[in-house]
């Protein structure tokens, strides 16, 4: 008797096992967000600093909107048109150039000698190839002279006499120096001569007063773009410091601290207090954190912002995108002129921290 009863009991236990193993899981119904990549992406700057809400009038809180989202539109129809990133970045910077809102080009500020020296630079993601200038005078858009340096010399970058010689040698447009001169900021430079020493765009004590906003900012102005290829680029442009000497050169012009892009992490235009952007090379070490901790453009951004560069003593923000699109802009101040576009045409434009 117990032999058949044992044969039941294994029959009964195959075809539940079987039965089990045919079933149908059941499904995870719980909602996951997925990040989409986007085909294109842009980010511009126009500098960083205490920018508070309270000091900005109605008027020119729009005319800084104005300019950004003009400035930002150009890079983003010639990235939906198939356009490269380079071509974005770099017409996309010139709208913010000729505007005398933002500390360069046209709205440069002024040296202890009186004179405007412009600083800019630009790199390819691609290739790595990039190109920079420093100290110019007469050249009216030089984040053009970087991006011609980086095309059409074997070098990367090119100061103030010699810039200039390349530039009329390529063809590019040259101004008096009378081009960049504006009230406020020859002003701004005999109030820091006034006190007798130098004046930073960052600080409340030292910083440049701009009747405009009656407070302290950083003024130079970037863009980093994705396009449609998965090419990244950079740029960066700026008119330095006021009151600066000795032919001061900040970060912006410098590979590495102000402007870097690398299509295998991220793409990134600084805007801060320069010395200190310089010896934390701000631009590649965001990129480098990614490439060999495997960090996220976001976490990356976060740790050299807040953390090494505060750590310094220095302070600012950057503007990034990575390559599958992420765009981040981080900074350590009260404020940064800001504003992104996506493939979407989803625009957002900031100017304080919240």
């Amino acid at each position: 008797m117990k032999k058949p009863f044992l044969l039941l009991f294994i029959l009964v236990l195959t075809f539940a096992c079987k039965n089990e193993n045919n079933a149908t899981p059941i499904e995870n119904t719980s909602p996951k967000i997925k990040f989409e990549k986007p085909e294109f992406a842009i980010v511009i700057h126009g500098g960083a600093g205490t920018i508070l809400r309270t000091n900005m009038t109605p008027e020119n809180e729009a005319a800084y909107k104005a300019k950004l989202e003009e400035a930002i539109r150009v890079g983003y129809n010639i990235l939906k048109e198939g356009g490269s990133s380079l071509d974005a970045v770099e017409k996309t910077i010139t709208i913010m150039e000729d505007s005398p809102l933002f500390n360069a080009g046209k709205g440069a500020v002024f040296t202890n000698a009186e004179t405007n020296e412009l600083d800019a630079s630009i790199m390819d993601g691609k290739t790595l190839n990039a190109g920079a200038s420093a100290g110019t005078t007469t050249v009216r858009n030089p984040i053009h002279l970087a991006r011609t340096i980086m095309d059409k010399s074997e070098h990367v970058m090119l100061s103030g006499k010699g810039a200039e010689t390349f530039a009329a040698e390529q063809g590019l447009e040259l101004v008096d120096p009378s081009y960049f001169y504006s009230e406020n900021r020859f002003k701004s430079l005999q109030r820091a001569k006034d006190r007798e020493k130098v004046e930073l765009d960052h600080d409340d004590q030292t910083a440049f007063y701009d009747p405009t906003i009656k407070d302290s900012k950083f003024g130079t102005v970037g863009c980093v773009a994705l396009d449609k290829n998965g090419n990244l680029a950079a740029g960066t442009s700026t008119g330095g410091m006021t009151n600066k000497r000795y032919g001061r050169i900040g970060d912006a012009p410098i590979i590495g601290s102000g402007t870097y892009a690398n299509n295998a992490t991220c793409a990134v235009s600084s805007t801060g207090w320069g010395e200190y952007f310089i010896r934390a090379q701000v631009a590649h070490d965001i990129s480098a954190l990614m490439a060999y901790k495997g960090l996220s453009l976001q976490e990356a951004a976060r740790i050299v912002i807040h953390e090494k560069v505060a750590k310094l003593g220095g302070d600012g923000g950057i503007i990034a995108v990575d390559k599958d699109g992420k765009m981040v802009m981080e900074f350590n101040t009260a404020g940064m002129y800001r504003a992104t576009m996506n493939d979407q045409g989803e625009l957002e434009i900031g100017i304080y921290e919240k």
